[in-house]
């Protein structure tokens, strides 16, 4: 499994052979480093966790693009479909949706989901995280939590999932912070590497970096991977 960072939330994950974006915000993204007409070469799969712009980001235009398969909530498929998107396939928390090289599982996550349409807010369903399974010969299994706050769900995860990989917000004020974030690694989890997101991009709203959750790991620290905007990792 291959995952490459494009800063704040946006992932792009490579499983056998597929090719997932995961919340792919580009435009407007501080701390993007590259464009989205880049990011999505090759894209199979696109994964939306909630409806907020910091995550649906270039979406439209993505799919439009590269004709990949939308999997998210039903109302955000009906919302995407509404403005010309056909190949969807939506699921709800606890569904498992299963795929050639991998399944997606979604979970829980406490936030909201909207989008704004002239100043107001449009409701987008409940906002999920994704547990993504790939198959077998393909390796590991990767717990995406979206925007969320700490909750006693992440144990049931653990025991239904058992992700090698995390991917958690760290940032605060509108997910979980460094603490909370660490405390769900070292007492729910057990995974083999975690990777923060959902910080160093919109100063004085989200963290600046990761300092203060590499401190909060205490011991575990050392599973932490911190990666830059554009760095690629393979598990």
């Amino acid at each position: 499994m291959k995952i490459t960072y494009h800063g704040h939330s946006a992932f792009r994950v490579e499983t056998g052979n597929a090719v997932i974006l995961v919340d792919p915000f580009f435009t407007g993204n501080p701390a993007a480093k590259t464009t989205w007409q880049e990011a999505c070469r090759g894209c199979t799969h696109l994964l939306l966790t909630h409806g907020h712009g910091d995550h649906t980001g270039d979406s439209l235009e993505i799919l439009k693009e590269t004709g990949a398969l939308l999997v998210s909530n039903f109302e955000i498929c009906s919302w995407l479909n509404a403005k010309g998107i056909d190949n969807y396939s939506p699921g709800n928390h606890g569904g498992r949706i299963v795929f050639d090289d991998f399944d997606v599982i979604f979970t829980n996550a406490w936030h909201s989901s909207s989008d704004m349409v002239a100043g107001t807010p449009v409701y987008l369903g409940n906002p999920s995280g994704f547990v993504i399974e790939a198959k077998r010969e393909h390796g590991n299994t990767l717990y995406i939590s979206g925007d969320t706050g700490l909750s006693l769900d992440m144990k049931l995860i653990q025991e239904l999932y058992r992700p090698d990989i995390g991917i958690l917000p760290i940032g605060d004020r509108f997910t979980m912070g460094a603490d909370q974030a660490a405390y769900a690694c070292r007492n729910f989890f057990d995974f083999k590497a975690v990777i923060p997101c959902h910080f160093g991009s919109f100063k004085g709203f989200v963290a600046d970096d990761a300092s203060s959750f590499l401190k909060a790991m205490g011991p575990d620290a050392a599973k932490v991977k911190v990666m830059a905007a554009e760095e690629t990792v393979e598990f």
